[in-house]
């Protein structure tokens, strides 16, 4: 049974811990949990706390639990004391809420700038931390965007509907429709069926289009055109769903979307950017804008025989044009 749990704050007396353990930060809860002493612990995980393998070897193998002098214990271990400690992630709200909620999924609407997963664990709020906050542990993402990139992300809300939405992900059974503001007038609906692959020079997350590496497809059709700008919102829907594949795609037929901080951009705003060292200034003035025009907006899937259609509510992407 769980004791009690504490949430680990910045001012914690780090000396009472192995310094492995100082690396794990907000958001994660150190957990007090009543063991079984000379158990196994992976045993004690499955049979007694009901982990799931995934996730219990997770725990261990990350160092995350712990005896009670505060060392790591590893998977294969007999636990050594009455109590184990483990430090598990619990979101934190900000007070972001889905826009949907159903009974094995729901519908976030993020906004700009915020990541939907952690890159690390100094990262200190992501779109999961919601997602946790509000389904618990068992709940996921089905699929990822760009921080920059606002609009549509889906949560399944526990494993069984997580496994069913990201397979329809890779079987493609999603109608996805995108909005961007790119540099220049699109002239009609276009279909951009380049090949995508890594650019392999300065810039390790840039993409290049081209004849060679994976298959892709993207259609975009204007909507409307500021000439005093000289900006196009077009209508973007990605066939397939590779890295960065609207970005590139549209960059590679003339029409950079529009605050685009990686393609189309000298490779020290890039990689300023990046590295987060990128004054807003320059930013703006080298991409055009403070973010990244790019706006997740309509889903369309079926799912255990309904047929969901779910718009984005943000439009804030048709104020610039």
């Amino acid at each position: 049974m769980i004791c009690y749990q504490n949430k680990i704050k910045n001012k914690i007396k780090f000396d009472l811990f192995n310094k492995k353990f100082q690396d794990i930060i907000l958001p994660f809860t150190l957990k007090k949990i009543k063991a079984i002493k000379d158990k196994k612990l992976s045993l004690f995980l499955l049979q007694d706390l009901k982990i799931n393998h995934r996730n219990a070897q997770r725990y261990a193998s990350r160092g995350r639990i712990f005896d009670e002098n505060h060392k790591p214990i590893k998977p294969g271990d007999l636990i050594p004391s009455e109590y184990i400690y483990m430090a598990v992630f619990e979101g934190v709200s900000r007070g972001l809420k889905p826009i949907l909620e159903f009974e094995d999924f729901a519908i976030f609407d993020k906004p700009t700038n915020l990541m939907v997963h952690p890159i690390s664990k100094s990262t200190p709020y992501s779109l999961l931390d919601e997602i946790r906050f509000h389904f618990g542990e068992n709940a996921n993402l089905i699929h990822r965007i760009d921080a920059e990139t606002s609009g549509l992300v889906i949560v399944g809300k526990n494993k069984k509907s997580e496994k069913i939405l990201k397979d329809m992900f890779e079987e493609k059974m999603y109608n996805k429709s995108y909005l961007a503001v790119v540099e220049g007038k699109l002239e009609g609906e276009v279909t951009i069926d380049s090949k995508l692959e890594k650019e392999g020079k300065n810039i390790g997350v840039r993409m290049k289009a081209g004849d060679t590496g994976k298959e892709s497809c993207t259609i975009a059709r204007p909507l409307k055109y500021n000439s005093e700008k000289n900006t196009t919102l077009v209508e973007v829907n990605p066939i397939t769903g590779r890295q960065h594949q609207i970005r590139v795609h549209l960059y590679s037929i003339g029409h950079r979307i529009v605050g685009d901080p990686i393609y189309g951009v000298h490779d020290d705003i890039a990689e300023g950017y990046l590295n987060k060292t990128l004054e807003q200034d320059l930013r703006e003035k080298e991409t055009g804008s403070h973010r990244l025009w790019l706006h997740a907006n309509y889903l369309e899937f079926k799912y255990n025989k309904v047929i969901y259609k779910i718009k984005s509510k943000n439009q804030d992407i048709l104020k610039l044009v």
